[in-house]
């Protein structure tokens, strides 16, 4: 099989995951992308070369958060996540928090610091960003019946992004003189054609969004796009300069032809949480 054919299907078949999951149900939902919580935690760790109980327990508190915030922001806060349940999980959550920070000092020789570095790293910039899609898919501010279009316009926004980038950035580059390169250290074919060109596909998304309702208002979806094209390039920027630093090329074999998990949502760890910001400043 071909690798363009195996992108295309492999890409086929993520894509329909992941609209499904925001559309079918909340189990659905909650069960793909706690799976890709940990996995990507686990793919970080793995870059990092950290040792094993150090990958295993930084997977368990990165799941144990996308479940905390998913039960909160499902409305269960009262039912499920109170009393003795509530407190054992947060139990569990420090108990987790004191081991990852005692167990580097028994790591010899390890750079303690380091590990600690890695294990903030990955919880902060990894599964945080996971667990707040949550808040984007059920935290109510516009309708009740388009919460889930506001996390699913975030998706397909950071697709659209990249395929009129990529559509940009290379028809510029055919040009005499070629395009003019973003941080070509970074990401050789990064364009400042393509970032504009992203973000023009990106705005023409947003009216899309507000025309058919998944926005309140024509602004306040321009502006939304605009916060996710501009934060997902940046995670984009960010997982390339992390691999340049670590000399890989891809974050893991995830999906074929297409690389790690990380690879996947390298554009998702920023735009989400300046999409969070900007919904509950704006109320959208």
């Amino acid at each position: 099989m071909s690798n363009f054919l195996t992108r295309t299907l492999s890409g086929a078949v993520y894509v329909g995951l992941v609209v499904a999951s925001i559309l079918v149900h909340p189990v659905f939902f909650f069960v793909l992308f706690l799976l890709f919580s940990m996995y990507a935690v686990w793919e970080f760790h793995t870059l990092m070369q950290s040792p094993l109980m150090i990958r295993v327990i930084s997977v368990l508190m990165g799941g144990l958060l996308f479940y905390l915030t998913w039960l909160i922001f499902r409305g269960y806060s009262a039912e499920v996540c109170g009393g003795v349940f509530m407190t054992e999980l947060l139990l569990l959550f420090f108990t987790l928090i004191s081991v990852l920070f005692i167990r580097p000092t028994q790591e010899k020789p390890v750079n303690a610091v380091l590990l600690w570095g890695n294990i903030l790293g990955s919880l902060i910039m990894i599964a945080l960003p996971f667990a707040m899609m949550n808040i984007l898919m059920y935290h109510n501010t516009y309708k009740n019946d388009m919460a889930a279009f506001r996390l699913l316009a975030l998706f397909i926004t950071i697709w659209v992004n990249d395929s009129g980038a990529y559509c940009v950035g290379s028809l510029t580059a055919k040009r005499a003189g070629g395009n003019h390169k973003m941080f070509p250290r970074v990401s050789p074919a990064k364009s400042w054609e393509g970032l504009f060109g992203g973000i023009a596909f990106s705005l023409l998304a947003g009216v899309i969004f507000w025309k058919v309702g998944w926005l309140p208002s024509c602004w306040a979806a321009l502006v939304y796009t605009l916060v996710i094209s501009v934060f997902g390039t940046l995670g984009d920027l960010m997982e390339s300069l992390m691999k340049r630093t670590i000399g890989v090329k891809d974050s893991g074999r995830f999906l074929p032809g297409h690389g790690g998990i990380l690879d996947r949502f390298d554009s998702v760890l920023l735009a989400v949480p300046a999409a969070t910001i900007f919904m509950f400043i704006f109320l959208i």
